[in-house]
């Protein structure tokens, strides 16, 4: 699963990545800057943790130029006037006008690097709101964010992963050469499917994944949602009194 939806990130979809301390998913951040990249697609990334240099390294040199690196690293919150980019300006408003600004000729990927950054100095459900704005828009095709579960509290993880239509929470395994992804994909039905998978990824961004074997043969679930957690009673009440 984990290589589908790295293949074909859906219009409006919003990919969350969870990682901790123990495991990072930086390297799966970026297989997804790499493969949007290779499909020819305009890529904005929100650089809160990590220099341009960083991010791009091990990216496809031939279809970097896509790339568009905005400053926010090593000053996310402006203190020193040393970035373009502040984790202030994540507003439907700001990022609308800066993608628009580019002219593009469709609808780019917009990359946050991280959540974490932005969730530590505003309130999570004005958050989870102007992302939904973002999605709804039609100016970006989908939006993929790294977040840092370990630093949030778990109501205000589950507001922002009840928001995204697929959630890859990665932790060690057994193997020191290969992590475990749990991906949780929701469809527009409601119906939720979840697989975890081994993951290596490679110096080149190439992201190699094997099937984690389950008890019974079983690999692959699908079950319908069947709890709505208090986060998501307050997203979902958001939404009608503000997005619809």
């Amino acid at each position: 699963m984990l290589l589908d939806v790295l293949q074909g990130a859906e219009p409006g979809g919003f990919i969350l990545i969870q990682d901790t301390v123990k495991c990072t998913g930086r390297g799966i951040l970026k297989c997804f800057i790499n493969a949007a990249l290779k499909r020819g697609e305009d890529v904005h990334v929100l650089g809160f943790e990590a220099s341009e240099t960083e991010v791009c390294a091990g990216l496809d040199r031939s279809c970097v130029q896509k790339l568009h690196f905005h400053k926010g690293f090593p000053d996310p919150l402006g203190w020193m006037c040393r970035s373009s980019f502040t984790v202030d300006q994540l507003t439907s408003q700001h990022i609308t006008k800066l993608i628009k600004d580019s002219q593009h000729a469709k609808a780019p990927v917009l990359v946050i690097d991280s959540l974490s950054l932005v969730l530590r100095h505003h309130d999570p459900v004005v958050i989870s709101q102007r992302l939904q704005v973002l999605r709804k828009g039609g100016d970006i095709k989908t939006i993929i964010s790294l977040l840092h579960s370990d630093l949030h509290l778990h109501g205000v993880v589950g507001i922002v992963s009840h928001l995204a239509s697929t959630v890859i929470s990665v932790a060690p395994a057994n193997n020191e050469h290969h992590a475990v992804a749990t991906t949780t994909r929701r469809s527009k039905s409601g119906k939720v499917m979840q697989e975890e998978e081994y993951f290596n990824v490679s110096e080149d961004m190439t992201l190699s994944v094997q099937a984690k074997l389950r008890q019974h043969g079983h690999v692959q679930k699908e079950q319908k949602v069947a709890e709505v957690s208090n986060a998501a009673l307050i997203l979902n009440d958001l939404r009608w009194r503000f997005l619809l």
